[in-house]
């Protein structure tokens, strides 16, 4: 039998990429798929601004510490937030998770980049061409995945356990045993 919930646990961040591109039936199919995205009061606060320009990946690559991976990204979606509402940023998360799953879905590498601090924010939404109350804070970097070199990553790979995670209300009976 197998797992319903497999493919929401496979999801892992993918930062090396080939140089094939990403189709436009493919990106359209990924932002059309995000859009439909649950947000608070249905405010939909976001919108997508994607980059496939060389130029413009390589500065953007520049705007966080952790941004480099957005360089060899064949198409960078921008994320604007009408940062007004105060469940913007979760309504973000919510969009990103959902357009990397989408990405997933069609055999599709992705990466979330934050820009920060504050000035990188600020540059990139210019960049866009977004002003107050928009702000683009968070980018996904797209393309087809390639090997990860080898002695690349210096961050803990694994989960922590559920049990680690999770404590259960008093009241449950079942905590209760």
């Amino acid at each position: 039998m197998s797992d319903p919930l497999r493919e929401l646990r496979s999801l892992r961040a993918t930062r090396w990429f080939t140089d094939a591109e990403v189709s436009d039936e493919d990106l359209r199919r990924i932002l059309d798929t995000a859009r439909w995205t649950g947000s608070a009061r249905n405010r939909q606060p976001w919108r997508f601004h994607t980059v496939r320009d060389a130029a413009t990946r390589e500065e953007l690559s520049t705007c966080g510490a952790y941004a480099l991976h957005v360089r060899t990204a064949p198409v960078v979606v921008l994320l604007a937030l009408d940062r007004s509402g105060a469940d913007a940023e979760f309504d973000g998360g919510r969009v990103a998770q959902t357009a990397m799953l989408a990405a997933q879905r069609l055999g599709l590498g992705s990466c979330p980049v934050t820009f920060f601090p504050e000035d990188n924010a600020e540059r990139v939404t210019a960049l866009a061409g977004f002003a107050p109350p928009w702000q683009v804070r968070t980018g996904i970097a797209l393309g087809h995945p390639a090997p990860r070199p080898s002695g690349t990553s210096a961050i803990r790979t694994g989960r922590l356990p559920l049990t680690s995670l999770w404590t259960r209300d008093v009241t449950d009976p079942a905590r209760r045993r």
